[in-house]
């Protein structure tokens, strides 16, 4: 079926037809397939060697990309706010507060529109790429997703993001830039670095490239939150849609390693101690305790798990609401902001942040309370600390437009990096009213929302937790207040609030749960953290999709489920394929093989032979016709047949008996008269057709018969397979033996992936048309097939638990008589074809 590709990388937001599926089918010249069945095991093992060696490069490079990220995030946001805190100071006793907002707008949009200017350079590095990934683990390649340049300008973009003040986290754009990291560090080349190559035969497949960018998924899942088991598992539940076990172990240890390169370098450089492993991750949660004094505090009890059931309900709705709301800005943004040219995008971006900078400002001055603080001791002149608090919340309480000894706890939340406003809220006791949670969630709710979207790096896991915190500490603050259950711990119901709004928009639930309790370092969080999260999910559930699924959605990338529904296994597989073909024959004229790759966009063609009632007449006049007949003929196994080889060779056997009963057996099958078996079988109801030769393409004169005839099936051969051939000259004359023709090793054969030679690209003049090419040595002679009559559900299964690209429809004398494709299993395909079978019934 047409799949409907593009060489070109688009700045657009590209429709269906531009996505490409990557080739997972297995091959026989599957490289790894190759090494296990070398006779030297010592290749094999050092091939799993080098495996695991770049496993953990992978994981080293994307934690030390999570430091670069890090270190700058925190230089240009303490460079931002010391300027900022101490014009604050100065204006508010002299009455020019309007020259504060000024500064903090220059520092914000300038470092905003830095943002901008590098997603422009490369517009798929917007956003938190997570969509993007998701999509290349299930099978579809979008264009330049996982380029060198891809990874520099998301680097560098969610730092001027995140530090222009944006509400937007630097954790997500981190899984992206893992992902690259791993797709593009084993292949040792880089299209913007063409001049640095490297002689590395190894890891020359879609599929060992696909296992890389799902280690390096994990990777900056782990690198984020200091999580080296949530990492594994997000890689597993959102990411892959193809996993083995022997993957499980070197995304785990993969994980490990961006984990603790992370953990050692930030302890270096903010502590001084190196080696000692105190900062995990780039988000920590911090320890939950109870004070010594309080003897009624406990972390949660039985109890809480009530309003913990209904916080999920509630975070599902909320979740549901931000999608809705994100959804309909996206379509916005599709009809009226990406068509118009590259600087609306970032006009967009600025008035983003213009908008954002003034709210924060002017909330914090006009809607903050200024609150009495309970145990002070002066660390600055606009920072107070707590005693019995760690130094992160002791040091970032602000004391913006309050007078001494009471600080602001709005300014608390918004000028604060998000990081520090979450571990306020999971850790800070009684210092938020309300009225100031309340404003701050809405208002953070939807400038939170406006932002995911336009044309800069952003992530969304650290804002929704930010979010939710700041609904959970309302719920408790609410309890304590109103109904008098004082043994309630804040913190818990903060973390449960950011769990369920954050699970009621990503809607993810395994991963989730091991995630935060890493981050927690709490066990005992386990049980209220998993059922919040699966109530919201279900909840969220029942009136959308995930963000990331609705943004793959609007996309029209044709991204696979993990089942169909129920009601579609009224279908079969004839129903579903596409019966039009595009196939070559295994010796076929160059002139022919140009002619199909220039006017088709298919990145495989089935190879397959004629059935004709006239053979012998055939094989006597044309040489190329008689070579395909005679590969048909030596390639179908037939029982007698079979059987006769094996008689033949149990005739030396020692057992005389049971060489005389096959004798016996054999003597009863074979008929009196010499028969060939083959043309029995291949006497059908069809009457001859014209004599259409295998140099001859598809024309539009053709009846329906000479365009449908009946032809016998023998394998798949990818575009990159003949493009190669045609470029490397393997050929021969028609008055050669195809014995002759030159033989590719697999070295060869893969020496220009992933980018592989274009037809177009090729000099026609350089070909002579009459040569024959003989494609069987480098086809997949036993790829995956169905039966017509296989319920769409099992070809679901197989199409996706098997990684396949293709899927060839073949009858009971194997014929085929269709193929099977991504499109053709996609959500809305089966709808139409669902709708068009009751209409028949």
């Amino acid at each position: 079926t047409t799949l409907g590709e593009t060489q070109e990388e688009e700045d657009e937001i590209l429709p269906r037809k531009d996505y490409e599926s990557l080739d997972y089918d297995r091959c026989i010249n599957d490289p790894y397939l190759e090494v296990l069945e070398s006779v030297d095991n010592k290749k094999a093992q050092r091939y799993e060697a080098v495996k695991w060696v770049m496993v953990f490069a992978i994981g080293v490079c994307t934690g030390l990309v999570g430091l670069f990220v890090d270190f700058f995030v925190r230089l240009f946001t303490q460079l931002k706010f010391r300027v900022v805190q101490s014009s604050v100071e100065e204006c508010t006793e002299k009455g020019c507060l309007a020259l504060s907002l000024l500064e903090l707008l220059g520092f914000n949009l300038t470092f905003v529109f830095l943002a901008s200017l590098l997603v422009l350079i490369q517009p798929v590095a917007a956003g938190s790429g997570i969509p993007e990934i998701k999509c290349y683990l299930n099978g579809v390649k979008v264009p330049g997703v996982v380029r060198l340049r891809t990874v520099v300008c998301k680097a560098m973009g969610v730092l001027f993001s995140v530090a222009g003040g944006l509400f937007v986290g630097k954790e997500g754009p981190m899984i992206h830039s893992g992902a690259v990291v791993g797709a593009g560090l084993p292949q040792f080349q880089s299209i913007s670095l063409r001049k640095i190559q490297f002689n590395f035969p190894y890891f020359r497949s879609d599929r060992d490239k696909r296992d890389f960018v799902s280690a390096g998924a994990a990777a900056g899942v782990a690198a984020a939150f200091g999580a080296p088991i949530g990492g594994t598992l997000f890689s597993l539940e959102e990411g892959s849609s193809f996993w083995n076990q022997g993957l499980t172990w070197k995304v785990l240890f993969c994980s490990m390693a961006a984990t603790f390169t992370l953990n050692f370098f930030r302890s270096g450089i903010q502590f001084g101690s190196w080696g000692s492993f105190q900062l995990p991750g780039l988000l920590n949660f911090g320890e939950f305790k109870c004070s010594e004094s309080d003897k009624k505090c406990h972390l949660w009890t039985a109890v809480d798990l009530g309003f913990f059931i209904l916080m999920g309900i509630v975070g599902g709705l909320l979740g549901a609401t931000f999608n809705c709301l994100n959804k309909r800005l996206a379509k916005y943004r599709m009809r009226n902001v990406h068509p118009k040219p590259k600087l609306v995008r970032v006009l967009e971006s600025l008035l983003v942040s213009l908008t954002t900078t003034v709210v924060v400002f002017v909330a914090s001055m006009v809607l903050g309370e200024c609150r009495q603080m309970s145990s002070t001791s002066h660390s600055g002149n606009d920072t107070l600390s707590l005693q019995g608090m760690s130094e992160d919340v002791n040091s970032s309480i602000k004391t913006f437009f309050c007078p001494n000894e009471t600080y602001n706890d709005m300014a608390t939340l918004f000028f604060n990096p998000q990081e520090s406003a979450i571990l306020q809220l999971f850790h800070q006791d009684g210092t938020f009213s309300p009225v100031t949670l309340s404003l701050f969630f809405l208002l953070y709710f939807l400038l939170s929302c406006w932002t995911y979207g336009i044309s800069v790096p952003s992530g969304l896991f650290v804002p929704s937790l930010l979010c939710g915190a700041a609904f959970g500490r309302l719920v408790a603050n609410l309890l304590k207040s109103y109904i008098g259950l004082d043994h309630i711990y804040s913190g818990t119901f903060a973390l449960i609030g950011a769990a369920a709004f954050l699970g009621g928009v990503v809607r993810m639930t395994i991963s989730l749960t091991v995630i935060l309790i890493e981050s927690t370092n709490e066990i005992t969080y386990g049980l209220p953290i998993m059922i919040t999260l699966m109530v919201a999910k279900w909840t969220g559930d029942f009136f959308n999709k995930g963000i990331y699924d609705i943004h793959v959605n609007l996309r029209g990338v044709p991204l696979l489920e993990w089942e169909t529904e129920v009601e579609m296994d009224k279908l079969r597989a004839s129903d579903i394929m596409e019966p039009n073909l595009t196939y070559v024959y295994p010796h076929t004229r160059i002139q022919s093989l140009v002619s199909i790759l220039r006017t088709t966009v298919h990145h495989a063609f089935p190879v397959v032979t004629e059935n004709r009632g006239n053979e012998r007449e055939f094989m006597k006049g044309n040489q190329l016709i008689s070579n395909n007949i005679k590969f048909k003929k030596s390639s179908i196994l037939t029982r007698a047949g079979e059987q006769r080889k094996r008689s033949q060779s149990m005739k030396s056997y020692p057992s005389s008996e049971l060489r005389n009963m096959c004798d016996e057996h054999i003597a009863t099958e074979e008929p009196p008269e010499k028969e060939d078996l083959l043309q029995q079988m291949l006497e059908r109801r069809y009457t001859p057709y014209p004599n259409l030769y295998p140099d001859q393409s598809p024309s539009e004169e053709w009846t329906m018969e000479e365009r449908f005839r009946p032809l016998t099936f023998h394998g798949l051969i990818l575009r990159s397979q003949l493009v190669t051939l045609l470029v490397r000259g393997v050929c021969y004359s028609e008055s050669q033996s195809s014995a002759s023709q030159p033989r590719l090793s697999h070295a060869e054969m893969s020496e220009d992936y992933p980018r592989y030679p274009d037809i177009h690209d090729l000099d026609l003049t350089l070909l002579n048309p009459r040569m024959i090419v003989d494609v069987t040595p480098y086809m997949n002679p036993s790829p995956f097939a169905v039966s017509p009559n296989t319920h769409v559900s099992q070809v679901f299964n197989l199409f996706r638990t098997m990684g396949l690209r293709h899927l060839p429809v073949v009858n009971a004398v194997g014929e085929i008589v269709g193929i099977i494709t991504r499109h053709n299993l996609t959500h809305e395909f089966l709808q139409a074809r669902l709708r068009q079978h009751y209409q028949t019934i």
